[in-house]
């Protein structure tokens, strides 16, 4: 059933699947129970999630050709395609190379100590992968996240780097729900700079992904974004 109670935790569901990054996520809906047309945007909303990074294509698997129609009746398939099988969503994303996709991930304790592994880590990764130009912005942006988790959640906090077509993303995943948000000191104003503030103004584009167990903060940078 797609409902109410159900919406977000399918939402969080989908987005967490994605963020694995497969090849694809596919979903059948041909049992699922939508009272409410409008619910169907749920499919949209995950796919917005993800749109930037990781980028990862979410199709629906619906075999009944009046229900493709209602989907697309209401503006689901200009960003979710719908397919009538699983082979033939499948088709559509055959060609989909994740060869030049390089990640990795570690988990960090809910310590202070985290910062200075998180750095370490990403200077060892992205000198195995031939990006130490970008060592400084990418340990500068993990270094504000890391941060962020330790003093605003009771998370121990995960990395993830990743490299793929000439870009670095830096992600932490954390327990979380309460999404990512730039803020200003209640009394200076923007007289603070936030960690977040910084971020953004570092990288190429950065964003808060909700997820079924917490949220995962991203950043993307590249040579533009040199220190």
């Amino acid at each position: 059933m797609l409902d109410g109670t159900t919406y977000r935790p399918l939402r969080d569901a989908i987005i967490k699947a994605a963020l694995e990054e497969p090849r694809a996520v596919l979903i059948s809906v041909n049992d699922l129970s939508v009272p409410s047309e409008s619910a169907w945007s749920v499919f949209t909303s995950a796919r917005w999630y993800v749109n930037t990074w990781p980028d990862v294509p979410i199709l629906l698997v619906c075999a009944h050709p009046q229900r493709r129609l209602a989907i697309a009746s209401c503006g689901v398939t200009r960003y979710v395609p719908v397919h009538p099988t699983d082979e033939s969503a499948l088709d559509t994303v055959a060609d989909r190379s994740l060869h030049s996709r390089r990640r990795a991930r570690t988990q960090l304790p809910a310590d202070a100590v985290s910062i200075g592994l998180a750095r370490a880590s990403i200077t060892d990764w992205l000198t195995a992968w031939a990006r130490a130009d970008l060592i400084p912005v990418a340990s500068t942006v993990a270094t504000t996240f890391v941060e962020n988790v330790l003093a605003h959640t009771e998370s121990a906090p995960v990395l993830i780097l990743e490299s793929y077509q000439g870009t670095v993303t830096v992600a932490v995943e954390d327990g979380s729900h309460r999404p990512a948000g730039l803020h200003e000191d209640a009394d200076r104003g923007a007289e603070i700079v936030s960690g977040l503030a910084i971020v953004a103004a570092l990288c190429r584009a950065w964003g808060s992904t909700p997820t079924s167990t917490g949220k995962t903060v991203w950043a993307r940078v590249s040579r533009e974004n040199r220190l």
